[in-house]
């Protein structure tokens, strides 16, 4: 990517961060990639940090001091119940904003940091998952409140399955947000682009774990539940992390992309 031009503002999103090797990789390399990208924003999936599934305190604190300004997550962030309060004390800690009820955490937060306003939106898919509120509708809800936030960098951590439900979505929210970019598959997707209307958008950011693997997790075990149907437990694959996502260069004063690219490091 190209030197940084001036009212420009530039963003940094990593895909899942699955176990102990992928928090290696944060700690090793984010703040490095933070530095040579002179990237002003950062925002980190931490949903499989904790042994592959959900968070703990310790785990989420591995990430933010890893450089994160903004932790995202997905459907495991309820696997570890003792870090449910932590949802409410963490200010840049989001869970998917669409689950129903008064549950602990929230989907949206405004963050300042260097003199830029920058608004986290979470959400999660519903199609091969199970079924929550609509992510279309809690959108235009949070966008409504952004209204009132301006000016802000809108980033939306799309928590989902389905491809086309991400293109659906991305589609829906282009020229409203400035970025919109796909996590849970954990296998980066090539599709990277800016929209029509400004908004940059990735169906699937990858995951930032052990790259010889089936999605972080051991091959071996892995294959096993696959040829038998037998759900023996997952384990964590061993091995060197990569870490995956997009940078992202932003215009300042329309709160829009200019530039997308993929992040694969140090694959």
């Amino acid at each position: 990517m190209p030197d940084k031009p001036k009212n420009i503002a530039r963003l940094i999103m990593v895909g899942d961060v699955v176990g102990e090797a992928g928090l290696e990789a944060l700690s090793q390399h984010l703040a490095s990639l933070i530095a040579s990208y002179s990237a002003d924003f950062t925002v980190v999936n931490g949903e499989n940090a904790a042994g592959g599934f959900g968070l703990t305190e310790s785990t989420l604190q591995s990430i933010l001091k890893a450089g994160a300004d903004l932790v995202t997550t997905g459907n495991h962030v309820w696997e570890k119940r003792d870090f449910w309060p932590c949802l409410d004390t963490y200010l840049n800690v989001l869970r998917p904003g669409n689950y129903p009820g008064a549950l602990p955490g929230r989907g949206f937060a405004i963050i300042e940091k260097a003199g830029l306003r920058w608004c986290g939106i979470n959400l999660q898919g519903r199609e091969f998952m199970t079924a929550i509120d609509c992510p279309f509708r809690t959108l235009d809800a949070y966008l409504v409140e952004l209204e009132l936030q301006k000016p802000c960098i809108a980033v939306v951590d799309f928590h989902a399955e389905s491809p086309q439900e991400k293109e659906a979505l991305g589609l829906y929210a282009d020229g409203r947000v400035a970025v919109l970019a796909g996590t849970h598959t954990h296998v980066q997707t090539a599709d990277q682009r800016v929209l029509p209307k400004g908004t940059a958008y990735i169906t699937d950011l990858g995951m930032t774990g052990v790259e010889e693997s089936i999605i972080g997790m051991d091959k071996a075990i892995c294959l096993e539940r696959n040829k038998t149907q037998i759900p023996f437990k997952m384990e964590l694959a061993k091995g060197t992390a990569c870490i995956h996502g997009i940078v992202v260069d932003i215009d300042v004063d329309s709160g829009l992309a200019r530039r997308i690219e993929r992040l694969e490091f140090p694959c």
